[in-house]
C-alpha cells in the first residue's frame, strides 16, 4: 500500500514497511525460495551470516511460524486451476519470482512504492542468475484499499478467474479498513471469479506460553496494535468474512515436513516449552475464500 488517505483517516502505511525487511533476515535462515539471496542482496556490502547455533528459541519459533505460513499460500495455491495472481503487500516475499519458473501464469506482485522500488532491483539481481522463466511478473506498488488502483492492476491480467493472496495484510488494518478491503476483493471476484487465499486469519491469545517476549519486533508489533487488530476466534472471523460475502473454500493443513527451522526450534526450548507449545491453543490459520453467492 502507499500512503493515501482511507477516508478522511490520515495514515501512513509506510511505516509499516521496516518489517518486511526484517522478515527477510528471518526468512534466511529457510529454504524459502530466493530467501538466503534476497537477505544477502539486502545487507550488501555487508555480509549476511545467518546464525545456524543460535538457540533463542523466540527466534526459532518466529521463524517456523512465518515459514510455515508461507508455504501454506503454496498448498492452497497447488490444488486450483490459478493462472492468474496478484499478491497484496508482498514485502520482500519472492514467491511470484518461484511461481513463474515453474508455470506459465500471469503473476502481479504489489506492495508499497518504496518497498516495489527497492524489490524491482533484487529481482533483476535474482532473475540474471536464474534459468528462463514460463510465466510473466509484473511488479507495481499498490493502495490496497483503494479501488481504482486495484482494479487496474487486476485489468493487466488477460481474461479469466483471478487468485488474490496476501500475509502479513490483515493484521495491520482495523475493522474498517479489512471491511473496505473485502468490499473491493468482493467486487473484483463478482466480476472476475476466483479465489482469495489469506494467511491472515489471526486470533487473540492469552498467556506467552513460558517465552515472554520483549524486543523490537514485539515493541514494532505494539506500536501497530496487530493484537487488538486480530479476530477474537476463528468462528468470530469466519463470521466477520461471511457477513461480507465470503464463504471458507478449503483452510491450509501445516506441513511439517516443509519445516527447515522446526528442528532448531525442537533444540531451542525447554522441555517445559516444548509442552506448552504442544499444548497451546491455534491462534492462526490459512483460508481460501471464495464469493458465498457470486451471483447476487
Amino acid at each position: 500500500m502507499n500512503t493515501e488517505q482511507l477516508n478522511s483517516d490520515e495514515r501512513d502505511y509506510s511505516t509499516i514497511s521496516p518489517s518486511a525487511a526484517s522478515l527477510l533476515l528471518l526468512k534466511g535462515l529457510t529454504n524459502i525460495p530466493f530467501a538466503r539471496e534476497a537477505a544477502e542482496l539486502m545487507l550488501s556490502p555487508e555480509k549476511y551470516e545467518p546464525d545456524f547455533t543460535n538457540r533463542d528459541i523466540v527466534l526459532w519459533a518466529r521463524i517456523v511460524h512465518f515459514e510455515s505460513r508461507y508455504w501454506s499460500i503454496d498448498q492452497l495455491l497447488s490444488d486450483i486451476p490459478a493462472k492468474n495472481i496478484l499478491e497484496l503487500s508482498s514485502g520482500f516475499s519472492f514467491r511470484g519470482l518461484a511461481a513463474i519458473e515453474q508455470n506459465d501464469i500471469n503473476y502481479i506482485d504489489t506492495d508499497l512504492d518504496n518497498v516495489i522500488s527497492v524489490k524491482k532491483g533484487m529481482v533483476a539481481r535474482l532473475k540474471a542468475n536464474e534459468h528462463a522463466t514460463k510465466g510473466k511478473l509484473e511488479m507495481m506498488p499498490l493502495n490496497a484499499l483503494d479501488e481504482a488502483q486495484f482494479t487496474a492492476a487486476i485489468n493487466h491480467f488477460d481474461e479469466g478467474e483471478v487468485v488474490i493472496v496476501n500475509e502479513g495484510l490483515l493484521v495491520y488494518l482495523d475493522t474498517a479498513e479489512k471491511e473496505r478491503l473485502c468490499e473491493i476483493i468482493r467486487n473484483i471476484l463478482k466480476q472476475r471469479g476466483g479465489y482469495w487465499i489469506t494467511a491472515d486469519i489471526y486470533v487473540k491469545k492469552e498467556g506467552d506460553y513460558g517465552i515472554r517476549i520483549v524486543d523490537k519486533l514485539s515493541e514494532f508489533f505494539q506500536q501497530h496494535k496487530i493484537e487488538e487488530n486480530k479476530f477474537d476466534s476463528f468462528g468470530a472471523a469466519k463470521e466477520f468474512f461471511k457477513k461480507q460475502g465470503f464463504i471458507i473454500d478449503k483452510e491450509a493443513v501445516p506441513n511439517q515436513s516443509k519445516l527447515t527451522a522446526l528442528n532448531y526450534l525442537m533444540q531451542s526450548a525447554t522441555p517445559e516449552q516444548l509442552t506448552n507449545m504442544r499444548n497451546a491453543e491455534k491462534v492462526h490459520q490459512t483460508w481460501r475464500l471464495r464469493l458465498d453467492k457470486p451471483d447476487i
